[in-house]
């Protein structure tokens, strides 16, 4: 890593991580993206031919960053029949034009399935997480063994940081959540876990089985198929049978869950999980007529996530937050998404989202083609970002959000930039997202893969 890199990373135990205003992180962010476009330009193909193309040599300006950043749909772009064939080999080729590291061929033959294959690269080095494809293809993340370690590390601190709560091992964790059981969420809650849970008290998880990378993209696989109409009925079949037994196993996890939280009232409770399980559960639980009076007044909470497009009432937050007697500073939020690999966490006194010194925020036009000039007060686009902790892909990414990126000085005194509360998807605005580099990157990919 250069020297601006390791300046700004370096800040991750910083006290006064988010004081740093834009104007003095600026010239610094310039230098750091570009020690990182020198290292990594002819080592990721999609980079390279992103740069050739924009004619982009070294990055002077926030306006050169701008060609260099990836679509969040790259992580999208391998052909579909790759994953309906099993064609791990052809996957891992893909794979291979968004690394920076060499992806040394595998044995496939024997490998059975996604998860399989998914073993077999980590015990190369090569972390392949998921997303959950709600809204159509998952897209596969990268990471790399310093990428892992710096989610232990990010985790705790910027949870610590937004809900105030020490990492002092006094708590029982309650997960309230079918997370994927993909690298970064694996160690991401090993880590909460080793910082704040105390090792007495065993955690509470839901009681289903875990939601794995080849669960996740089978169902992505199935969807297409019944979209293009060519599954087979044996397949529509399954699938009814499946999600009948998913939702029946879900349902009766959320009253073990209620019946956990009860008996552990008088526990310090570590709560995380995703807004529409935590407010069913809430609802079991003052159904079974307990409510924040019984609850220990020192109790926190991790929401991970939106809400998925879940129908739930207005005062749903309320609702959560006074069953199990949180404290309004101990309710952590975070701003993040698979593409990167930093938190920003939330405010409790501005009602906004801090940005670290080493994710850089980029404010784009709605196509993202184009820098929206920006450099204080408040400014409104497409959210694009550079994390600059990222070591096993590209930091770079143009996100499907809509943000309001303010510059000014936060009602908590910090002076860094920061993401208003009122984050939106281009697709739940328009009915489709429609980012104007993304056909050509999807081209070039399957091209080389």
């Amino acid at each position: 890593m250069g020297s601006a890199i390791e300046k700004l990373t370096r800040l991750v135990d910083a006290e006064d991580r988010f004081d740093h205003s834009h104007a003095d992180l600026r010239e610094t962010q310039i230098e750091a993206i570009d020690e990182r476009f020198q290292d990594r330009k002819d080592r990721i193909r999609l980079l390279g031919h992103r740069a050739a193309e924009a004619g982009v040599t070294a990055v002077t300006a926030f306006e050169d960053v701008v060609p260099l950043l990836f679509p969040h749909t790259a992580y999208k772009s391998y052909p579909e029949s790759f994953l309906i064939d099993e064609r791990w080999d052809r996957l891992g080729k893909w794979l291979g034009t968004i690394s920076p590291y060499p992806i040394a061929p595998i044995e496939t033959a024997d490998i059975g399935d996604i998860d399989e294959w998914i073993a077999r690269l980590q015990a190369a080095g090569h972390y392949v997480s998921c997303s959950s494809g709600t809204t159509g293809k998952s897209a596969m993340l990268l990471a790399s063994e310093r990428d892992m370690a710096w989610s232990r590390k990010d985790t705790v601190n910027v949870f610590s940081w937004g809900s105030g709560v020490q990492p002092g091992r006094d708590r029982r964790m309650m997960g309230v959540a079918p997370t994927a059981a993909v690298p970064k969420n694996l160690i991401s809650g090993e880590a909460q876990e080793a910082a704040f849970g105390d090792p007495d008290k065993k955690r509470f998880r839901l009681p289903i089985p875990p939601l794995t990378v080849g669960a996740l993209t089978m169902m992505v696989v199935l969807r297409k198929k019944m979209a293009d109409g060519t599954a087979t009925p044996a397949e529509l079949v399954a699938f009814e049978r499946t999600s009948k037994e998913r939702q029946e196993s879900l349902d009766n996890a959320l009253v073990a869950a209620a019946e956990a939280f009860i008996e552990y009232r008088a526990d310090k409770l570590y709560i995380g999980g995703m807004w529409n399980a935590l407010y069913q559960v809430a609802k079991l639980v003052r159904e079974r007529g307990y409510a924040a009076k019984d609850f220990h007044p020192d109790n926190c909470i991790y929401v991970g996530g939106g809400l998925k497009r879940a129908q739930l009432p207005p005062d749903y937050q309320q609702f959560v937050h006074e069953t199990f007697n949180i404290p309004p500073n101990r309710d952590f939020q975070n701003y993040s998404m698979q593409e990167l690999n930093s938190g920003m966490p939330k405010c409790q006194k501005g009602d906004r989202y801090h940005v670290p010194p080493w994710v850089v925020p980029i404010i784009l036009d709605e196509s993202g083609d184009a820098l929206v000039p920006h450099a204080s007060g408040e400014v409104e686009g497409r959210a694009g970002f550079f994390d600059l902790s990222l070591d096993g892909r590209w930091g770079g990414v143009i996100t499907g959000d809509k943000i309001s990126l303010d510059f000014d000085q936060c009602a908590c005194g910090a002076k860094g930039p920061s993401v208003r509360n009122n984050i939106v998807r281009y697709a739940d605005i328009a009915g489709d997202d429609k980012i104007g580099c993304a056909g050509t990157v999807d081209a070039y990919v399957r091209g080389l893969s």
